[in-house]
């Protein structure tokens, strides 16, 4: 198994469109990244499956801060 090494990297995301008339996935994706409502925030670890989530729903979500 592969060790998990914490970085400290995270994302601040920030939900902007609704998921109202999406694909199931698509809003399976954002309950996923913690987020389900216009305007919520969460704070996320920066990992690659992350990353990929986000890019999945690119057109409703926005990368606020990257640290």
């Amino acid at each position: 198994m592969a060790d998990k090494k914490k970085t400290g990297a995270t994302l601040t995301v920030k939900q902007t469109g609704s998921p109202i008339r999406r694909p199931k996935d698509q809003r399976a994706t954002l309950v996923g990244l913690g987020l389900g409502k216009i305007g919520r925030t969460r704070v996320l670890e920066d990992t690659p499956s992350v990353r990929g989530m986000v890019a999945k729903v690119a057109h409703m979500v926005e990368i606020v801060e990257d640290k």
